[in-house]
């Protein structure tokens, strides 16, 4: 236990008279918290074995003690260096052995005291004291002059400090003696033991005056400050606030001394750690000098400091480290995904250059094509490939423009957009960010996201961001966008300009085989526990399960199909451990699937007059489509069916309109056409079909009606038709190749203008198709019809 004061120092009259002594031995005492000046009475605990060994050696000196000050009050165990070599020589008047093996001890201060030596003692500090008296060189009249000084500050003092009483006061004021008076007033307030110390070792009468009338004046101006405040403090709070009293108080105190308070210092610290850019350094200090200010029951309070947390947490300068390694990546995207060939070389031009420039944008990038194809699945495999953190925002059915640009704070429950969101969440400034089903958007009286989104994507704006929440300019270029979408025809065309597009086609069904083989079937049997010794996919039965159970671009509906297989399995198993490995070939499935849910499309068993075989692209993938023509009496009519959109009929009726023109040169009596109704019908009424693409295929198939002149079974087409006869370019090219080759069509006629889109075709299908280049309907009809 510490050496420490337990009671108040009380001033005595010394009875017995102090012979003056040059020099003596006695033991030391070195006293904690409390400097003890002459002709004071002290009463102490004595806990620490060094002073209990000097307080019971004090005996063989006349029951007297040497007492200094520690000058380091935290030290448990001091050495010779951490005492003070100016005290007092006290008399022991009575100890008192209290709980836990302390004394408590009452001594009486007799005259200051230096020590002039060290003993060698293990026991405790043995040392000795030469008497030290004051002196002066100065007159009686300025030791009288500044005498009074002192005693005029310190009855001043008295004044405010309510706890110096006025027998106190009287007693100490009639002290005769200057040093006496010095260390009687000192002895009755609370002062800093380094200020109380320092006069105590002047030997000066006049400089221990002036050291004294100083101390004073310093606290007289701090005790009229803190009435000041206290005034301040009880005209600024209300009655129902009484709570707050203590609290206010403190604020008061700090701003009177140009302090802040312990909660305003920390975040300080953490704002200046964080290395902010100048100007959001300059705001968030401007932030936390309003907080000082505001009562902390205000709901301004909370929104302030709330604001404060968002600007600590946003990652600023936060970032991870872009993998350099090329063929790393390479095989991380191909890891995670079958072909994508586009996609892939894509995140490797974007490494390529960042090892040669070391410093890049981040690249804005949107994938496009139909369900199921993976490109929400790619981007997380571009952040894994990249070494970055990977975050995901849906966009689908958003329509309010504080989605991503965030609300202003003066509303309740004010937030930053989902953007600053994201990044605080991920903790760096440089993710992968996607931003899913893009063209899902959707806007009303809140606002257009898509034109918030302008900013956010144009690499020339997103440096400088401004969330409405944060106010602050917000760097995005390091941050890699990607967006999705599954067509481009509702994305606003400011915001798609901004974007690098890449699509992202339908999978042929070899492809499939290859992703089931390589990923579905793995993942789905892990994830039904069971293994590869008890389950087996024969490639005959996933290309049944590809062709007679799914009908898609992608592969979203084959995984479920292979895991109900699995589960199916899984169920057997765990009914039967010592069931045999199920083997699931192309007889199987339907044991496990049912009824066959799809059919092939439908295309002609044979050629026929006034029938052709076209291609179409859906939102899942390519098709083929069969037009029919019929020709009656009639009064040269056009009846168009099979639910056909705008675009349709009017190429339906371009078709016509050109072969009508051209009737002599086809051998056609154009009186037929004003005795003859044209009815033009597509199969499977129920679905909705649009476009301009199949043109050429109901010209087609009006000129066969017409000359009684079959069609050929084998041979698919695509593409637009002008009244010239011309063949316009069509998309989805590769979709509708697709859809040929699935039906075993071996001629497609494509538009000669598309003749650059046959790169992307996969080349075991180049290779069993054969693709006529047709720039006009001549070539068409040549190619298509039995003449």
């Amino acid at each position: 236990m510490e050496d420490k004061e337990l009671g108040l120092t009380e001033l005595e009259e010394i009875e017995e008279i102090v012979e003056p002594i040059k020099s003596e031995t006695l033991p030391l005492i070195a006293l904690r918290g409390k400097v003890l000046l002459p002709n004071a009475v002290l009463n102490f605990d004595v806990g620490r074995p060094v002073s209990l060994a000097a307080l019971s050696a004090c005996g063989l000196y006349g029951n007297r003690l040497f007492i200094s000050a520690q000058i380091n009050p935290f030290i448990d165990t001091p050495t010779r260096k951490d005492v003070c070599k100016v005290g007092v020589v006290v008399k022991l008047n009575r100890t008192a052995k209290v709980p836990g093996g302390n004394t408590k001890v009452t001594v009486q201060a007799l005259y200051r005291a230096k020590i002039t030596k060290f003993y060698d003692n293990k026991d405790y500090f043995l040392v000795e004291v030469k008497r030290s008296e004051y002196k002066t060189d100065a007159t009686e009249t300025e030791v009288e002059a500044y005498f009074r000084v002192a005693k005029n500050a310190y009855y001043e003092y008295s004044l405010f400090d309510k706890r110096i009483t006025k027998d106190m006061i009287s007693a100490i004021v009639d002290i005769k003696d200057p040093n006496g008076f010095v260390d009687a007033a000192l002895s009755t307030l609370t002062l800093h033991d380094e200020e109380v110390q320092k006069i105590l070792e002047l030997d000066d009468t006049i400089e221990r005056l002036k050291a004294f009338d100083k101390l004073y004046e310093k606290e007289l101006e701090i005790a009229k400050i803190e009435k000041k405040i206290s005034t301040t403090v009880r005209q600024n709070i209300d009655k129902s606030q009484k709570e707050f009293y203590l609290r206010e108080q403190i604020k008061a105190i700090r701003t009177e001394l140009g302090d802040d308070i312990d909660e305003s210092n920390e975040l300080i610290e953490q704002i200046k750690a964080k290395k902010l850019p100048k100007d959001i350094e300059d705001k968030a200090l401007k932030e936390i000098a309003r907080l000082d200010k505001i009562n902390p029951s205000s709901p301004d309070y909370s929104i302030i400091l709330n604001y404060l947390d968002w600007l600590k947490e946003l990652p600023f300068n936060e970032c991870t480290v872009d993998t350099d390694n090329l063929s790393d990546a390479k095989a991380v995207l191909d890891s995670d995904h079958f072909g994508l060939e586009k996609v892939k070389e894509r995140i490797v031009e974007y490494i390529a250059v960042l090892q040669l420039t070391k410093q890049i944008k981040g690249p804005i990038l949107c994938f496009v094509g139909p369900p199921g194809v993976g490109k929400t699945s790619v981007a997380t495999s571009i952040a894994r490939a990249l070494n970055r953190k990977f975050v995901r925002m849906s966009l689908g059915g958003v329509k309010d423009e504080a989605e991503i640009r965030g609300h202003r704070r003066t509303y309740v429950g004010a937030m930053p957009g989902r953007i600053i969101y994201g990044l605080k969440n991920v903790g760096v400034n440089n993710p992968v960010f996607l931003l899913d089903e893009i063209d899902k958007l959707s806007s009303d009286m809140h606002g257009d996201p898509a034109s918030a989104l302008l900013e956010v994507l144009d690499p020339e704006q997103n440096t400088t961001f401004r969330d409405r929440y944060m106010e602050i300019p917000y760097d995005l270029s390091k941050v890699m966008f990607i967006t999705t979408a599954n067509s481009l025809d509702t994305i606003p065309y400011p915001l798609l300009d901004r974007m690098e597009v890449i699509e992202l086609n339908g999978y042929t069904d070899e492809e499939k085989l290859q992703i089931a083989k390589r990923y579905l079937i793995p993942k789905a049997i892990k994830n039904n526990g069971l293994t590869e010794k008890k389950v087996e996919f024969t490639d005959e039965g996933i290309r049944e399960i590809i062709e007679s159970y799914t009908m898609e671009a992608g592969v979203r509906n084959l995984e479920r199909e292979i895991g109900s297989v699995v589960r199916k399995v899984a169920t057997k198993v765990a009914g039967n451990k010592r069931l045999r490995k199920q083997v699931v070939d192309k007889e199987s499935v339907f044991s496990y699937l049912g009824v066959k849910k799809h059919v092939r499309d439908i295309t002609l068993e044979k050629d026929e007059v006034g029938a052709t075989t076209g291609l179409a692209w859906t939102a899942v993938g390519g098709t083929t489509l069969t037009i029919e023509v019929g020709l009656y009496s009639g009064k040269g009519e056009i009846l168009l069916t099979g639910k056909l959109g705008d675009v349709m009929k009017e190429s339906a009726r371009a078709a016509i309109s050109y072969i009508r023109s051209n009737a002599v040169k086809y051998g056609i009596d154009p009186a037929r056409f004003e005795n003859t109704d044209i009815h033009i019908h597509v199969p499977e009424g129920a679905t909705p079909k649009d476009g301009p693409s199949a043109g050429i295929t109901m010209a087609t198939a009006i000129l066969s009606a017409f000359i009684g002149k079959s069609v050929k079974k084998s041979v698919a087409m695509t593409g637009e038709i002008t009244l010239r006869g011309k063949v316009l370019p069509i998309g989805g090219l590769k979709e509708k190749a697709l859809a040929a080759y699935r039906n075993g069509i071996k001629t497609i006629i494509i538009p000669k203008d598309n003749e650059k889109d046959i790169v992307e075709i996969p080349e075991e299908i180049r290779k069993d198709i054969q693709f006529i280049k047709a720039d006009d309907v001549d070539l068409v009809f040549r190619t298509a019809i039995n003449f």
